[in-house]
């Protein structure tokens, strides 16, 4: 335990899961891309960034989870589909990020968060209304699964902001998203667990910790927090980091 808590990455890892904790809970939305846009960055290689965002994200989805539930912000109807569904998309997604050579994978990584990450911007310009649908939550659970696992990050990108942009009360969503989460997340991190092996258990160590502490104070605030504020705020870091990553993985 000493030795865990002298070692600087903890310290990181509670810093980032704290901060990507609360931005994730809130929103429904960042906590992977934060996470893994930040640890690409520090050099960690796309396969094992990607198993060691989804393990500790295993724990804080479950503490998110709960506390939304607690606070009446879960729908059953649109957590049991994406749950269902955003598990069989996790599943296939672990296979092909497991496949590829980094020397590929890190720049198509960082295109995808550039992606999420212009996804969160334009969720922050959304002012529109319209009737709540919530159709086709299969198809659309599976992709956020899939493309989630394979970027290290892009549930909420893909799932809760088409859920907010079809006119779906947003406390419900991230409620119910958040605690579907857990059991995708589970999934990713069995599948990646068994065949990278080599997750950062000191990162997941303060990643786990660092989300713990924000759990209920994020979804304490899920109504109250301004949101654009803080999608903006990800939106931009998400891009630069991205950015930077890109730019590197192609010289």
């Amino acid at each position: 335990m000493t030795d865990l808590l002298a070692n600087q990455l903890f310290f990181v890892g509670l810093a980032l899961g704290f901060c990507a904790q609360l931005i994730g809970s809130s929103l429904g939305m960042a906590y992977s891309v934060t996470c893994s846009s930040v640890l690409l960055a520090m050099g960690i290689p796309p396969a094992m960034t990607s198993a060691t965002v989804h393990t500790s994200e295993v724990a804080n989805r479950l503490f998110s989870g709960l506390s939304h539930f607690r606070f009446g912000n879960v729908d059953p109807a649109i957590f049991k589909r994406l749950a269902l569904f955003g598990m069989a998309g996790a599943l296939c997604g672990a296979v092909v990020v497991t496949s590829l050579p980094v020397v590929i994978l890190r720049p198509m990584v960082a295109g995808m968060l550039l992606l999420m990450g212009l996804r969160i911007l334009r969720m922050a310009s959304f002012s529109g209304t319209q009737e709540p649908k919530l159709t086709r939550l299969g198809p659309l659970g599976f992709a956020g699964g899939m493309v989630d696992v394979i970027g290290g990050g892009g549930w909420g990108p893909v799932v809760t902001s088409t859920l907010i942009l079809r006119g779906n009360a947003t406390h419900l969503v991230v409620g119910s998203i958040n605690f579907a989460k857990f059991f995708v997340a589970s999934v990713e991190s069995l599948v990646l667990l068994t065949l990278v092996k080599a997750p950062q258990w000191t990162i997941i160590g303060g990643l786990v910790t660092g989300g713990l502490l924000a759990s209920p104070l994020a979804a304490w605030g899920c109504r109250r927090l301004p949101p654009r504020a803080l999608m903006v705020l990800v939106g931009t870091l998400v891009c630069g980091l991205s950015i930077r990553t890109l730019v590197r993985a192609l010289q």
